[in-house]
C-alpha cells in the first residue's frame, strides 16, 4: 500500500467513528481535538503534535464546510473539507480525522468517547460546551499552550489586504 492510501485510510466517516473508537480505545489512550484547520500553519502543527503527545492516538474532528460558513462567515472556508481532511491525514501525528456538521463536535465526541479532549490555550475549560460531555464519558479536558503569532483568520486578512 502506498503512502497516499495510508493517509486516506485515516479519514473515518462519522457513521463509522463509534465502531473504530470501540476497537482502539481498549488498547490506546485517545486524544480528541477539533477545529477548522482552513490554512494549516506552524501554530496548528505545534498544537497537534503536542496534543498527540497526551496519548496514543490523536483523533481530529474537522468542521464541515457548512459549519465553517456559519462560524467564520460566507467567504470561508478557503479550502474544502475534503482538502483539509486530506492534508491533516498526511501528518504522522494525526491518527484519524472525522468531519462533523455541527458548530461544536458534541455528537462526534459522543461517538469517539475520548480519554482526553484537548484545546488550545485561547480556550477556557469551564467555558467549553464540550467539557460536561467529555467528563460525563469519563474523560478529561486539557488546555495546551497557545502558539503566539499564528492565526488563520489573521493570515487570511493579511492575504486579502495583500500584506
Amino acid at each position: 500500500m502506498n503512502s497516499f492510501s495510508l493517509c486516506l485510510e485515516k479519514i473515518i466517516p462519522f457513521s463509522e467513528a463509534k465502531l473504530v473508537s470501540e476497537k482502539i480505545r481498549k488498547e490506546k489512550k485517545i486524544v480528541f481535538t477539533n477545529g477548522v484547520f482552513d490554512l494549516v500553519h506552524k501554530g496548528h502543527l505545534t498544537y497537534l503534535a503536542e496534543a498527540r503527545d497526551l496519548g496514543d492516538c490523536l483523533w481530529v474532528g474537522l468542521n464541515s464546510d457548512s459549519s465553517v460558513k456559519r462560524l467564520k462567515g460566507p467567504e470561508r472556508p478557503v479550502n474544502s473539507e475534503e482538502d483539509r481532511a486530506l492534508l491533516l491525514s498526511c501528518f504522522s501525528f494525526v491518527d484519524f480525522i472525522t468531519v462533523f456538521t455541527e458548530d461544536t463536535p458534541l455528537s462526534l465526541i459522543s461517538q469517539v468517547s475520548p480519554h482526553i479532549h484537548s484545546k488550545g490555550g485561547d480556550y477556557n475549560i469551564e467555558a467549553l460546551p464540550e467539557t460536561p460531555l467529555v467528563r460525563s464519558l469519563g474523560g478529561e479536558v486539557k488546555i495546551l499552550p497557545f502558539v503566539e503569532g499564528f492565526s488563520s483568520t489573521e493570515l487570511i486578512r493579511r492575504i486579502r489586504e495583500n500584506k
